[in-house]
């Protein structure tokens, strides 16, 4: 308890060093993104109050995860001159990929340019999608990897990469179990958009995946003395005779190192706040709120494209259908995924609230207001714990009555108590006549108090990046491994194709880590 309090104070005095904009480990660098993204983005916020939020939402995040602990930040005077395997992000793909090249022998190093780890992942809310896992036959639900690779495959369209994706599904049991062995237990099951089976896994508690995810990571890298660098912005990886050999990393934006290594693993995620990227690639995105964090900046497929990798889908950008506008901040499916259903400003429902994101998104864009409303009963908000969450930033609208809760999202109370009449019935004979859900029916909705949140469609997701094979090296365009160069997570891309499932990026992000961190560690020796 005492290293849980600890812990859990690092934490809290991190954030506000970040919101005050001190301490030793001040980044100017970091705050210029900041400033840059959020301008190009001209979202309805401030940059200070967005860069403030952020902080909070990941303070709550963290918070709410007792049963983990937050490492600390490795102090600069400890910086080495070169190490085995250089790791490019501190999210959950770099954490990953750093403990398992520590397991597999290599001295590993991780830069974040970021104040806090965590990045993206940080932010996770749903789950991690996995089929054939211990927690499913535990529960009596069957699942196959065959069913995961088919439902993955149908809701990207056919256009994943099924190399990619194969890989993807085969290892997917296998990193729950990694995350168990390690102290993550993720054995609470439910089930998201575009998939039949329950294969969704969340902590115990049903809490947001995110928080308890980095936190957990952060435990192991300080377990392990894997040292992890903040406000270390890598401007450049080098090479020397076709072969990667280290980064040019600038710390606190004064002082800039050159550290070699003998392979470099970039987890920098993807480039969802990089208005300049997004509207060259999909100019009809432009001005939409983004639930990504500052740092997205696609910084790592910019280093990589200099050294001849390669990227594919660049333009597959995922709008995610239920984000609060006001703080461009991301509901998660777990919510419909539980019993949620979607109405309009109406009152009525519009569309099967467990279809694919791009179809979800569709049905939204088609109502005159553009927007929709999340409806679900306390049994839901039992059952998602990240509701408590978005009570504490004001989303949510209550009602003790159906009436009262019409009134406070200013629709007519008639017609929603009829839509949930009509729902209800659904529930009870397994039958949604009107939109076919099949999913996420196992509870009606008629447990007052009720709810509701408003919202509309956000940039969430980027699924283009660079191409890497199964071993995650890099590809350049002739199909060839760059040398000592390999990358995981949302900086890549092809796994997903033309629409990413809810619940895989987690997954991608630690199957695909792992394996990072496997063969960097490999290619050392």
């Amino acid at each position: 308890m005492k290293k849980n309090l600890k812990m859990g104070c690092m934490l809290i005095m991190s954030a506000m060093l970040i919101m005050t904009g001190c301490g030793n480990n001040n980044s100017k660098d970091a705050s210029t993104q900041t400033n840059d993204q959020t301008a190009i983005a001209d979202t309805n916020t401030s940059t200070q109050s967005n860069e403030k939020e952020a902080e909070k939402e990941a303070e709550k995040e963290a918070d709410a995860t007792s049963s983990a602990t937050q490492a600390g930040y490795t102090p600069y005077d400890q910086l080495k001159d070169s190490y085995d395997v250089i790791i490019i992000g501190a999210g959950g793909a770099g954490m990953s990929a750093a403990l398992e090249a520590k397991a597999n022998g290599a001295n590993p190093v991780i830069f974040e340019k970021m104040p806090i780890a965590g990045g993206n992942t940080l932010k996770s809310s749903s789950g991690m999608n996995a089929s054939e896992t211990k927690f499913q036959k535990e529960q009596g639900i069957e699942d196959s990897n065959d069913l995961f690779y088919e439902q993955t495959l149908k809701g990207g369209h056919d256009t994943n990469d099924t190399k990619m994706l194969r890989f993807f599904v085969d290892n997917s049991g296998a990193a729950i179990d990694w995350l168990d062995s390690i102290g993550i237990k993720l054995n609470n099951i439910t089930i998201t958009g575009g998939m039949n089976e329950k294969r969704t896994h969340r902590p115990e508690d049903g809490s947001a995946v995110g928080g308890y995810l980095v936190n957990g990571l952060l435990n192991n890298i300080q377990e392990q003395d894997i040292p992890l660098f903040v406000n270390a912005n890598v401007k450049e990886i080098t090479m020397q005779d076709g072969n990667v050999n280290g980064v040019k990393v600038v710390f606190n934006d004064t002082d800039e190192k050159m550290i070699t290594a003998k392979a470099v693993i970039v987890a920098t995620g993807g480039f969802g706040s990089n208005q300049d990227i997004i509207s060259e690639v999909r100019p009809d995105l432009k001005g939409l709120v983004t639930t990504n964090q500052v740092g997205s900046t696609g910084d790592g497929i910019q280093m990589i494209e200099k050294l001849g990798g390669t990227t594919v889908d660049m333009d597959q950008i995922q709008v995610h259908p239920t984000v609060q506008q006001d703080k461009s901040y991301l509901i998660g499916e777990a919510v419909r995924g539980e019993g949620a259903i979607l109405v309009s400003n109406e009152g009525k429902r519009f569309t099967n609230e467990l279809d694919t994101r791009d179809h979800v998104t569709a049905a939204i864009n088609t109502l005159p207001e553009k927007s929709a409303f999340l409806v679900f009963d306390s049994g839901v908000k039992s059952r998602v714990k990240a509701i408590e969450q978005y009570e504490k930033m004001g989303f949510v609208k209550t009602g003790d009555t159906i009436e009262a809760l019409a009134q406070e999202m200013g629709i007519p109370a008639d017609q929603l108590q009829a839509t949930l009449d009509t729902w209800n019935n659904s529930v009870k004979d397994k039958n949604d006549s009107e939109f076919g859900r099949t999913t996420g029916m196992d509870n009606d909705l008629s447990a007052a108090p009720y709810y509701a949140i408003q919202i509309a469609p956000g940039i969430h997701y980027t699924m283009g990046g660079v191409k890497i094979n199964t071993n995650t090296e890099v590809l350049n365009e002739s199909g060839d491994p760059i040398p000592g160069l390999f990358a995981a997570g949302e900086v890549t891309g092809g796994l997903h194709g033309q629409n990413r499932i809810g619940g895989n990026s987690v997954a991608e992000i630690i199957i695909f880590g792992r394996q990072a961190g496997i063969k960097a560690a490999e290619f050392t020796k």
